[in-house]
């Protein structure tokens, strides 16, 4: 969608009852700057990221924009990171790449300390801080903090530290570790919100659609940690069968071994109908869906991604 369109989109989310804006970051927009824009021509919708790589900024760059939007927003937004990818991070940034928990539980503190208005100094394994104070009044309520988790110990520490995590799979074990981590810090689960993406297309031509998906999903089931990840929520056939065709050159192979319950276990495609039962399965495992408009590229795309944003909710 063309930027100029964001706000109306974002005013008729508001109206139709979202209950979040999710704004993501790649090589497209920029997240800050679009929350921003949802912000300032919304009165009532949340603004959360979903996410960031926590490695392209500081976590004092972090903790200034996240202070700012909770000011211009106040009550509604929350700062949502990840820990990224080598191509993210090394190669189309240039910075040093080290997919390390502690990383995130560093920036974690850091941005928390520096949102409040606190003297920030820190002597941590990835940042090394001296006397950052924020020239402006803390904001009321605080920003929240969202994770993005696929791996237990990153469930675990958003259960811990974070107010949300943002899960890619409604997997009952990732839930039992964010749930973990929350008992580690002494809060229960209901004190998380556990959110995940639902990656959602109404249609009247269910299989093709489906089909697109498997290629999506393809390009997930090879990059190592999220195979790990799709292991873990009971996939490992799968995995193994689009990795091993990948291997041998057979691109069409790895797409046809994405199974129906892989794309019915991240995703909903189908009628409007069809896509709120699957919505409602994934909530009934205790997540907020999150739909994840999605279309298959060319001249109806446009059109498509509108229809199933208009299909909820």
């Amino acid at each position: 969608m063309p930027l100029a369109e964001f706000p109306a989109i974002a005013r008729e989310a508001e109206t139709r009852g979202y209950r979040t804006a999710w704004v993501g970051e790649a090589s497209g927009t920029e997240a800050i700057v679009l929350s921003t824009l949802i912000a300032t021509h919304t009165a009532r919708i949340q603004i959360a990221n979903g996410v960031i790589p926590v490695q392209t900024r500081t976590p004092i760059v972090y903790g200034q924009a996240a202070a700012t939007l909770a000011h211009l927003a106040p009550g509604r937004f929350a700062l949502g990171l990840g820990l990224s990818s080598e191509i993210i991070v090394g190669q189309w940034h240039g910075l040093p790449f080290a997919p390390s928990i502690l990383q995130m539980r560093e920036a974690v503190q850091i941005i928390r300390m520096t949102a409040a208005g606190e003297r920030v100094n820190f002597e941590g394994k990835f940042y090394r801080l001296k006397n950052f104070r924020l020239a402006m009044p803390a904001p009321s309520p605080p920003p929240r903090i969202y994770l993005a988790a696929l791996g237990p110990r990153m469930c675990e520490l958003a259960g811990e530290v974070a107010d949300g995590v943002l899960l890619n799979s409604a997997v009952p074990e990732s839930v039992r570790h964010v749930e973990a981590g929350a008992k580690r810090a002494g809060r229960s689960l209901s004190d998380v919100d556990v959110s995940v993406y639902v990656r959602t297309c109404v249609t009247d031509e269910r299989e093709p659609v489906r089909e697109v998906l498997a290629r999506d999903i393809t390009g997930y089931a090879i990059v190592s940690a999220y195979a790990r990840f799709f292991v873990e929520c009971g996939f490992g056939e799968e995995v193994e069968a689009v990795n091993a065709a990948w291997k041998a050159g057979d691109r069409a192979g790895a797409v046809k071994g994405i199974s129906e319950r892989v794309l019915d276990g991240l995703g909903a495609v189908g009628s409007a109908e069809f896509c709120r039962e699957q919505l409602a399965a994934f909530a009934r495992t205790g997540v907020t869906p999150v739909v994840l408009p999605f279309a298959p590229p060319g001249a109806t795309a446009r059109a498509s991604l509108l229809r199933t944003f208009r299909s909820f909710p």
